[in-house]
């Protein structure tokens, strides 16, 4: 024994963690779970949510932090999930027949993901593998996959045989890739299960590997794992024994617990050592997954590249009959070798193809967000931001420094968006196009309910807080108040109401408040993205598994926009706006009854009663100046043309309002007030503005004309102001742009 764990002093590896992404079934996030494990020094770490890959990106994600932040790690991930092998779904956990597979390499992720897609066929929410879905990947799984059989199912059940036939069919195809998790866990009648389960093991030569079977980062995280179960049950914390765990010993514990609880096992030298061969098998990490958009829309003799340089040049030669001015030029060159260098080309080409195919339906559409900044987006059709009317800036778009993939949003009119999502599908086929997922969490006001169901408390009390929660939504970080001033509240109405003694209760208020905190943000179930596509070059499939959304004749892959988004790969958001649909209408109705025909290029400009009736704050039902805030300001700035109208709707926004920016420009606007520059440099940058900045692209600008910021440093700047990260990291980026605002001679202020 002693020397196995001298072998390493990260020789525990733990085969089955289950994270809060088995919707109600695990506790705790896969960051909470990879952090520990590293934090007791871990060798290895297996994600095995039940049914799905749906925290695995979360895993690494977290897992390449830690790497990036230590200059030694030993922990490995292991990248898997737990099957349902039959719809059992709502039988208790350790009753349900399940098996846990692993990639082992690239392919063998694949073959997972293929699995998967197969499972979830079965229906939303219920997929499960037959034995008879197994077999039919033959020698894949055997090369590439892992198969660990929990303790639980059939056997736990009673029925021998029914577990004995799994074995038989897992040991034909996985051969000597089999395994046996043995999952010590302090229950009075685990030594019977023990030894059943080590009897059938030997009998069929599984190997055997030890496992804690983790449901929850740490002990004292037990009762959110009840929680879960009552919820998922729909039923109280008391109702449901029968479906929780006899105690805390399900979570990931110190290694020197781990050995002093394991080694009084005959087996336990026998399974270290099975342990460490294991894990030496693995060589997939989620880094070595590859992703690029469809190449097929290139024309023979082309590159995506020289498409694209082809196609942007013609286009822009078309709309500027002729002779693109100079200052274009230089942008689209510039934007083009950005983009080669990224390797971005396939992109911007599918996206051009699904905005021109729309408009040849006549379908309105609009790109907005960041790729306003880009030349070549303009130029091809997808936004309507002339480089030669407004100042762009292609790096707030896509940088070489933060080497993301750009995100196009392109909004589509709301009655005719299914044509173009439907074109999608036909276009690239189902195995290659696919919607992202939204991950359905607890909010404040879910959590509350929920956690208070699963306390006792009646549904009629749990609709009463909910209201009296909207009152107070501006205070619920102080949420124990709040249910206690509830609590009050309702007492003195209720006084004889036999439900006021449970809430009187002085623990109720106190648990309540940290259970709902804690529920906060779980995952619930998986729902779908607005409008977020998937399209890519190779079977979706091998990336993550899809399967059928809620809607008819949707699929989505597993993970939501910030996966995507954190693994680098692309996605194009196909959005409704109703104003597209309205103004489509407006066109019909002035072509069929006035003899007009407009398009969005064609609309009259600058015309003088729109702004007339704009100035007088005429607004209601006008798109993006109909709020009251809007309405309020337009009487004010009085907008004579459209770059007025830019300037109003972005200086209505928090940055702005809360750096006093709003009467600054009045003041200089109305000529209460000398517009002046802190710096000659700065002078181009803010004009327009009156010296006053107002747009996240003017202060990238100012950060790279006088804080000596690359173009990457500077969107990071805007990026982190803008999500409010007054703390860590921004500090050292203020640093650098105070010291080269001083550098350049400004002076505080």
């Amino acid at each position: 024994m002693a020397s196995i764990l001298e072998t390493s002093d990260h020789s525990w590896f733990e085969w089955s963690c289950h994270t809060c992404f088995s919707f109600l079934s695990g506790a705790g996030h896969p960051s909470e779970h990879v952090q520990r494990a590293f934090d007791l020094g871990y060798g290895g770490l297996g994600i095995c949510d039940f049914d799905g890959v749906y925290g695995l990106a979360k895993s690494y994600i977290t897992y390449k932090k830690i790497k990036r932040d230590n200059e030694y790690i030993n922990l490995k991930i292991f990248y898997g999930s737990e099957i349902h092998l039959a719809g059992e779904h709502d039988l208790p956990i350790f009753l349900r027949s399940t098996a846990i597979f692993y990639a082992l390499n690239h392919r063998g992720y694949e073959v997972l993901c293929g699995l998967l897609t197969c499972a979830h066929q079965k229906g939303k929410y219920t997929g499960y593998l037959t034995l008879e879905d197994i077999a039919g990947y033959g020698s894949q799984l055997s090369s590439d996959v892992v198969c660990l059989l929990p303790m639980r199912g059939s056997l736990r059940r009673g029925d021998d045989k029914a577990y004995e036939n799994v074995i038989c069919h897992l040991k034909r195809i996985f051969k000597d890739r089999c395994y046996q998790i043995i999952s010590p866990a302090m229950h009075p009648a685990e030594d019977v299960w023990i030894s059943k389960y080590l009897f059938y093991a030997r009998k069929h030569h599984l190997k055997i590997l030890l496992s804690q079977d983790v449901f929850f980062p740490k002990s004292e995280d037990k009762i959110m794992s009840d929680l879960q179960q009552a919820i998922r049950n729909n039923r109280s914390l008391d109702e449901i024994t029968e479906f929780i765990f006899a105690n805390d010993e399900r979570c990931l514990k110190s290694k020197p617990e781990i050995f002093a609880r394991f080694e009084r096992y005959d087996f336990f030298e026998e399974a270290m050592e099975n342990s460490l061969a294991l894990q030496r098998m693995f060589s997939f990490c989620f880094s070595d997954l590859s992703y690029k958009y469809p190449a097929e829309l290139i024309p023979e003799g082309h590159t995506s590249q020289s498409w694209l340089e082809e196609i942007s040049w013609q286009s822009a030669s078309t709309f500027y009959h002729g002779s693109i001015p100079h200052k274009v030029k230089d942008i689209i060159g510039k934007e083009l070798g950005l983009v080669q260098t990224l390797g971005f080309a396939d992109y911007f080409l599918t996206v051009a193809d699904i905005v021109s195919w729309a408009r040849s339906k006549n379908i309105l559409c609009q790109g907005r967000g960041s790729a306003a900044n880009s030349a070549i987006c303009f130029v091809l059709g997808i936004t309507s931001v002339d480089p030669m009317l407004f100042d762009v800036l292609f790096e707030r778009f896509i940088s070489v420094e933060r080497g993301d993939p750009p995100d196009i949003d392109v909004d589509f009119e709301h009655e005719r968006r299914e044509e173009v999502i439907a074109y999608i599908y036909s276009r690239y086929g189902r195995d290659r196009a696919a919607m992202v997922a939204n991950i359905i969490t607890f909010k404040t006001k879910g959590a509350v309910r929920s956690v208070g169901g699963a306390l006792g408390i009646r549904s009629d009390v749990l609709d009463q807080s909910a209201k009296f929660l909207g009152r107070y939504s501006n205070k619920w970080n102080d949420l124990e108040d709040v249910l206690r001033a509830f609590i009050s509240e309702y007492s003195h109405k209720n006084p004889d109401c036999e439900a006021t003694i449970l809430l009187n209760d002085p623990l109720i208020i106190d648990k309540w408040a940290l259970l709902s905190k804690k529920l906060k943000g779980y995952p619930r179930h998986l729902g779908i993205h607005s409008g977020g596509f998937l399209i890519s070059h190779l079977p979706i499939g091998r990336i993550s598994p899809i399967e059928p959304a809620t809607m008819r004749g949707r699929t989505v892959v597993q993970w939501d926009k910030e996966d995507i988004e954190a693994l680098g790969f692309f996605k194009i958001d196909v959005l409704a706006l109703g104003m597209l649909t309205a103004i489509r209408k407006t066109f019909d109705t002035l072509r069929d009854s006035y003899n007009k025909d407009f398009d969005l290029a064609s609309v009259p400009r600058e015309d003088p009663k729109t702004y007339e009736m704009i100035s007088r704050a005429d607004t209601v039902g006008v798109f993006q100046i109909e709020s009251r805030a809007q309405m309020s300001m337009l009487p004010r700035l009085r907008p004579k043309c459209f770059y007025d109208l830019v300037i109003e709707i972005a200086i209505i926004r928090p940055g702005p309002i809360q750096g006093g920016l709003i009467h600054p420009f009045l003041r200089r606007r109305d000529g209460l007030e000398p517009v002046v520059y802190p710096h000659r440099k700065l002078e181009p940058i803010l004009r327009r503005t009156l010296g006053v900045p107002i747009f996240q692209e003017q202060v990238m600008r100012i950060a790279m004309a006088v804080g000596g910021f690359s173009a990457g440093e500077a969107d990071e700047l805007r990026r982190k102001i803008g999500s409010w990260q007054i703390k860590g990291s921004l500090s050292s980026l203020l640093d650098k742009l105070e010291r080269g605002m001083k550098s350049e001679g400004i002076a505080e202020h």
